[in-house]
């Protein structure tokens, strides 16, 4: 029984590796070929079925008439970088306050504004666009960076705070009394006694924080024109009337290179004991 048990988990393991790595494999593969390579009919194994090109790497930079992406993926890197990394300062300073001190105004407590931010990441995308885009053009900010990092701040703090709050709940309130005890002030204590201790919730706030950053369609594509772009709104400007699919699956790949990073670095944390008590 248990042989059989054992056989059943690792095939349904099997299984599931192959349903997850052929998208992968298959865009690798369409990167490297061209139009009549991929019209051609499934090719796996190159020089063998199908003969490599990089035209569809090289249409990427504007090569072989295509569009160049460097620019929108340099605007991606800062923006979602950018905004992660004052979401997590902002959002850790604000759970710190919810989590360790009372704010009541009328009938308005801790747990109400805690709901009040996550309930910022409930509505519907489409219901915030008309919103931000009117706050945008009264600033003169639409079609800009610096409109963008705004709006993203506004999307990933919520995930920063969320995060955050729930960790610090769960980090003894002892620390926080020790240190009063030795004279620290309650900054201090922040900085010096708490903060060191929750590295694992800031990885995790911080990972969040920039898988949805960096994949947002949206919002990137609602607020922006023709001055400023991102990597998304860049990648489905490569589709025409025929799809460039040796184009599109190159993109592809370097577009999720980033988050293949992000989850390598997580991993090492992850096979350390880096991250115990981050995730419940």
């Amino acid at each position: 029984m248990k042989t059989l048990y054992l056989a059943i988990k690792y095939l349904a393991i099997l299984l599931w590796s192959c349903f997850v790595l052929f998208p992968f494999l298959w865009a690798v593969t369409t990167s490297f070929k061209t139009a009549n390579g991929v019209t051609g009919g499934a090719t796996w194994i190159p020089w063998l079925q199908y003969k490599p090109s990089l035209q569809g790497w090289q249409s990427l930079f504007g090569g072989s008439g295509g569009t160049d992406i460097s620019g929108p993926y340099l605007n991606s890197i800062i923006v979602t970088g950018s905004a992660s990394l004052i979401s997590i300062v902002l959002g850790t300073l604000a759970a710190y306050g919810l989590s360790r001190f009372t704010f009541r105004a009328g009938f308005i407590r801790n747990a109400d504004i805690t709901f009040f931010f996550i309930s910022q990441r409930i509505m519907p995308p489409i219901v915030l666009a008309i919103p931000f885009f009117l706050l945008l053009r009264q600033l003169g900010l639409l079609d800009t960076l610096a409109g963008l990092l705004l709006v993203y701040i506004a999307l990933l703090l919520p995930i920063a705070v969320w995060v955050m709050v729930d960790f610090f709940n769960n980090v003894p309130r002892q620390l926080d009394e020790m240190a009063w005890l030795d004279g620290c002030t309650p900054l201090t204590t922040f900085y010096r006694v708490i903060l060191p201790n929750s590295v694992p919730g800031l990885i995790v706030a911080g990972m969040f924080c920039l898988i949805f950053g960096w994949n947002d369609f949206f919002f990137a594509f609602t607020l922006t024109f023709t001055d400023t772009q991102l990597l998304p709104v860049a990648i489905v400007a490569l589709n025409s009337s025929v799809t460039p699919w040796w184009s599109l699956s190159a993109s592809a790949l370097i577009s999720v290179a980033p988050l293949i990073l992000l989850a390598f670095v997580v991993e090492r944390f992850l096979s350390r004991g880096g991250l115990a008590g981050a995730v419940r």
